[in-house]
């Protein structure tokens, strides 16, 4: 037998209400693992650089000293290096930030500037 006309929605809105909500925590962590990704990427940035600067400044200590000091500098802004090098007074840094799952690395070189 068939119930009371209308009575054919019974529990339709505790289905919408399950599908949005799932759909809307869906959507929070995508936005959630993207802001951690570009946090980490703006970190491991900022890292290098400062580390490409502590390089060059000590670039005619020799690379050991100027590598050294922008380990220093990179430990401090929660980096590591993954590479250095240095010619002449030039300093090219590689840093690796860790941030969640996420673990970007940025390359910067820092030295006088070129004179034409």
């Amino acid at each position: 037998m068939r119930g009371a006309p209308g009575t054919g929605d019974r529990g339709l809105a505790t289905v919408w209400v399950a599908v949005t909500t799932t759909t809307l925590c869906a959507v929070f962590a995508t936005v959630l693992a993207l802001g951690q990704a570009v946090s980490a990427r703006h970190r491991a940035g900022g890292a290098a650089d400062l580390a490409a600067l502590a390089a060059a400044d000590q670039a005619l200590r020799g690379a050991e000293a100027a590598c050294g000091a922008a380990g220093e500098v990179a430990v401090a802004q929660g980096a590591e290096i993954v590479r250095c090098g240095v010619r002449g007074e030039i300093a090219d840094v590689t840093a690796r930030a860790r941030f969640g799952p996420y673990a970007p690395e940025v390359r910067s070189r820092a030295g006088p500037p070129e004179t034409r």
